[in-house]
Formats: structure tokens, sequence, C-alpha cells
């Protein structure tokens, strides 16, 4: 990629990318990274070469995003770019501590998409908490400058969220007034959102990366990381049990389960005590201690089941029941449904209630076969995917819990002794 001008400090070392900066103001921000190089037509191509996948959970890759809004906007008006701040995800920190450590990273990366797509307006949708921090990024921008920007931003704090408030629909309807709601939508956003334009939404962290790709370039994006996750990414790791400690690290791509967990420092995360992992959120896969040697990549994890998801690890070590831990985020699940579609209404609390019967010993019929099946019937039937990784997350349960579910089956607990 040819910038318009040529850089004026050097690109980041090693993996603190994104927490390159020592602080969040536009001062250490620039002298960190230097201005936004001027965004052309090269810069939607050198961000599919380097591989900027979303950050929030799906991990579709942004420059499809990118051309298929940008082939919208002269049928339907001009485009709107929305940042996803919101961190639905409970298990997940890495977004707050973004927009707390590197507010002008995540607005310059709205920026180039906003240009990339021929969009004027932009919105980041967040936490009330964090909606003040990124007030205060956008005053210091527009005091550093006399001129206009080229893109309006506005920020929208949003109320206390559910898991189900970060989907792009139900974000896309919060942001244009209303009730923030997953939608079953025949027409894609980025052909129509609820605004009537075409409208893109994106994960803040994947925004950010773009940032850094229309700096310095996909050869240095992917100089660190895999194939399948070239260049860092934040992960947040947490007790299983307890998602309050979280930690969060940026880290190469690829990195093994097992460093991750190292690095976090965690008590949960000895080696010599971990039972489990779950991967990508709690609506993730359950790993055995066996996968700690996989790559946190799509390469790495597809053996197991799993993906990176919102870049979430959620470790339990062995003084803690799994089946006990996994009816608990089976509870808390279902009550995050929105109350849209029915197989999160009735099948979702469903599945919480027999995971809650097999937790408790209750020797009544075969409950795991029950959860397996309502399983199979949310599976690909929700408004959204909401119900999906609640299957998954289950099903992965029984599969690495084997042996605990079997006890529980006879009234018993590895654990324990008794549920």
């Amino acid at each position: 990629m040819t910038l318009t001008h040529p850089l004026t400090v050097p690109p980041p070392t090693g993996t603190q990318r994104l927490l390159a900066a020592p602080g969040p103001g536009l001062d250490d921000h620039q002298r960190t990274h230097g201005p936004l190089p001027q965004v052309g037509p090269t810069t939607v191509g050198e961000i599919a070469l380097a591989g900027v996948d979303g950050r929030g959970g799906a991990g579709f890759p942004l420059a499809r995003k990118l051309e298929a809004v940008a082939g919208r906007r002269r049928r339907r008006g001009a485009p709107i770019v929305i940042a996803n701040g919101v961190e639905g995800e409970p298990a997940s920190r890495k977004d707050a501590v973004l927009l707390e450590r590197a507010p002008h990273l995540v607005l310059d990366g709205v920026v180039v998409a906003a240009l990339a797509i021929g969009a004027t307006e932009a919105v980041v949708a967040t936490s009330e908490r964090l909606a003040h921090r990124v007030r205060h990024a956008l005053a210091e921008r527009t005091a550093a400058r006399s001129g206009t920007e080229p893109v309006t931003i506005a920020v929208r704090a949003l109320p206390h969220s559910t898991f189900v408030a970060g989907q792009a629909t139900a974000l896309a309807s919060a942001v244009a007034g209303g009730r923030g709601l997953p939608e079953d939508r025949t027409v894609r956003l980025a052909e129509r959102g609820p605004s009537g334009r075409p409208t893109l939404v994106s994960n803040v962290e994947t925004l950010a990366q773009a940032a850094l790709v229309a700096r310095y370039g996909a050869a240095w994006a992917r100089s660190v990381g895999s194939a399948s996750a070239p260049g860092t990414r934040l992960v947040t790791v947490s007790d299983a049990t307890d998602p309050a400690g979280a930690v969060v690290l940026e880290t190469a791509g690829g990195t093994p389960l097992g460093q991750l967990l190292g690095a976090s420092r965690l008590p949960a995360a000895d080696p010599r005590r971990t039972r489990a992992v779950l991967v990508g959120g709690w609506g993730g896969t359950w790993v055995p201690a066996a996968a700690l040697d996989a790559p946190f990549d799509v390469d790495g994890l597809a053996p197991w089941g799993a993906a990176p998801g919102a870049g979430v690890l959620a470790v339990l070590d062995d003084r803690s029941c799994p089946v006990g831990v996994t009816a608990g985020l089976a509870a808390a699940l279902a009550g995050a449904s929105a109350g849209r579609c029915g197989p999160c209404v009735n099948g979702l609390p469903r599945i919480a209630d027999v995971v809650a019967d097999l937790a408790s010993g209750h020797r009544v019929g075969d409950l795991a076969g029950e959860v397996r099946r309502i399983a199979a019937l949310v599976d690909g039937r929700g408004a959204c995917h909401h119900p999906d990784g609640v299957a998954r997350m289950v099903r992965s349960a029984l599969d690495v819990f084997h042996d605990d579910v079997q006890a529980h089956l006879r009234g018993t607990c590895l654990v324990g002794g008794r549920p």
C-alpha cells in the first residue's frame, strides 16, 4: 500500500499494537501512531490482504462487509457506520479495555470504515460508563483541528445491555431509536438497516485493527500471528466461576491456549489444576485440558469443535463441579433471551431446567439425552444465534465432562461427593 504521506513515527513492534500507546489521550496516540493517512482506493484491498476479521464473535471478514455496504450506497443513499462497543458477551472485557486505553485508535478505525464506504456519519455505541471516555476523545480531536472532520461521529450510550444487545440487528435497531431487539431480517443491514440506509455494524476492535492497517499496511499486519489469524488480537481470560476477575491480553494470533492462560496469572489457570476451558464466550465450546497446546485460531481450534468467537477463554479448575458451572451458565443465558422467538422463550429455559436437574443429582429419566434433544430443536431456529450458542455450550459440556455427568446421573459428584 502506498501512503499519501510518509509515516512520521515507526510502526509498533512486537505484539503490543492496539494497546501500544502509553495513555488514552490524543497526544499519546499521535506520538505512538502519528496522523491517519488519507483513505484511498487501495485501503479496502489492504484490509482484505491483512485478514482483518470480525472480533465481536462471528469472525466475518471486514473487507467483505465494506464492499457490500459500498455497493448499495447509490441505490439506498448514504451509508452509516455503527461501531459496536456494547460488549454484550458477559465474559468479555476486551472492548471496554480498548475504549478505555485506545479510544482514538477506535475513532480512527471509524473514519477509515466510513470513508471506505462513502459514509459521512457514524455512531459509536457503548455503555453509559464508556460513552464519557469516547466523548472526551472526540472533544480532544475537535480542539486539535481547525478544519471540519470528514466524518461526523456521534456517541450513543446504551443502558445496561443483555447478552443479545450487541447482536448486529439489535444494535442497529437501538441506534435508530427502536427497541434494540434482534430481527430475523430478509433484507441485510448492508442493503438497508432500520434507518433505511445501508448500515455497517462492526466491532470496535475490528475497526481499530483497520486503523492500524491503514497506517502500516498488510505486510506489517501479517508480520506476527498465524496463517488463519494474522496480526494480534485481544483476549479476555477469566475464571469460569468468577468473570469479574478477568484479564485482557493483546497477543499474536495463533498463540496456544496454555500460553494465554499462563500469561493471565489467574489461580484457576494453573496447568496442574486445569480441567477445561470454555472457548469463545459463554455461548462457546468447552474443550478439555488436552487442548491447551492448540493454537487460538480457527485452524487450531477446529479439531476441538471450537472457534475464537469473541476472544474469550474461561478456565475451569479441579475445585469446581463442571456440571454445576454449566448449569449456572445455561440459566444465565436463558435469562438473557430477548423473548423474540420460540427457541429462546421455550427452548432455553427448558435446557436450563434439565441441566439444573442434572447438576442437582435428580435421577429422573435420561436427563443427558433430554438436553441433547432440546438442543437439537433450538439449533438454527432462532431470530439470532443466541440459541445456537447455548446449544453448543451444553452439548460440549456433556462430551467434555462425560464422567462427571455420569456421576451426577448416579446421584454423586466427582468434585464434592454429592451434588
